[in-house]
């Protein structure tokens, strides 16, 4: 079996592993690991480190540290379990890669939140609601938890789907690298953003540098997905013309086009008035209203990402196989 070969395999069973098994109960998660670093970095830097150029530095070391390390480790981890036996191996990267795609748990995170919701029990739906976002929950209307909902899967189907499923492809045309190391290194990138990238004290100067550098690391799979989905959509011009409309609103690089992009595809629109921590703040209006966001609308968005997935490893296996063959 030649690496093509290999790497083809690995992408194969990862996507489908993620799909029908997502991430065990009870097993250790990578992501729990790089939180439990973040965690105690972030703690020695707030006791010891009261200037604002401490923080900066402090927060580049973690970056770098976390991200090129991750996918060091894991290249040598993998390269030496090789060695040793190759089909242990590809079994354990098969699982790696599949830690690495949020597809089976944003799908779960969508459905516990609308079961609930279904039978009219908002109090029950809120609280799971909170689970999942960063805004106040407690007073949504059955409205506004679908909006949440749906804002949630648009744009954690980026950085949880197809961002590591896009780093993943890159390393597997990679002899001697392999997917694992890409999508490790940018699934650390992520979980640095989501746990110290706010632009908020304590975090403002320690999590400066690992919000830019993963803002940087997710706008070409940003884009790329933006134009699969609008290609899936059948209507390319009218959804790219929305997103370049609307998307540069928000103040994330990435995030404004990842929910734009569904917005433009759903007829739905998106943002709006949000309260974090009892503190109102007013999102830019993404999309146009002219379908009301719905189960349907919302079960409609993770099958797109699904889809975008699908066409990308298509893409990526055939040429694979292509290489494969050439090589032999």
């Amino acid at each position: 079996m030649t690496w093509y070969e290999r790497a083809a395999v690995v992408l194969i069973f990862a996507a489908i592993w993620d799909y029908s098994l997502g991430d065990p109960r009870n097993w250790l998660h990578p992501v729990q690991v790089m939180g439990w670093i973040i965690n105690r970095f972030t703690r020695l830097t707030l006791n010891f480190c009261q200037e604002k150029e401490q923080r900066r530095l402090s927060g580049i070391i973690l970056g770098l540290g976390l991200i090129i390390g991750t996918g060091s480790i894991a290249w040598l981890a993998i390269g030496g379990l090789r060695k040793i036996n190759p089909w242990l191996d590809m079994g354990i990267e098969i699982i790696l890669l599949a830690s690495c795609l949020a597809g089976r748990s944003l799908r779960q995170a969508a459905e516990e939140v609308l079961e609930p919701l279904s039978e009219k029990e908002l109090k029950t739906a809120r609280s799971r609601l909170s689970l999942y976002v960063g805004r106040d929950t407690e007073n949504l209307s059955e409205s506004e938890i679908k909006r949440a909902i749906l804002e949630t899967v648009a744009e954690n189907a980026v950085d949880g789907v197809t961002a590591p499923l896009f780093y993943a492809i890159v390393g597997a045309f990679l002899p001697g690298i392999g997917s694992i190391p890409l999508a490790l290194g940018y699934k650390a990138a992520s979980t640095l953003d989501s746990s110290i990238g706010y632009c908020r004290e304590p975090y403002t100067d320690l999590g400066w540098f690992s919000a830019q550098l993963e803002d940087r690391l997710t706008w070409l799979p940003c884009r790329l997905t933006v134009l699969t989905l609008a290609w899936l959509s059948s209507k390319p011009r009218q959804v790219i013309a929305v997103c370049r409309r609307d998307a540069w609103r928000d103040l994330s690089p990435n995030s404004g086009w990842s929910e734009c992009v569904y917005a433009a595809i759903l007829g739905v629109q998106l943002g709006g008035i949000n309260i974090y921590q009892g503190v109102i703040k007013e999102k830019p209006l993404l999309g146009d209203a002219i379908n009301p966001i719905n189960e349907a609308t919302i079960k409609q968005a993770l099958q797109l990402t699904r889809y975008c997935c699908l066409v990308w490893l298509a893409i990526a296996i055939l040429s694979l196989l292509a290489l494969s063959y050439i090589v032999q």
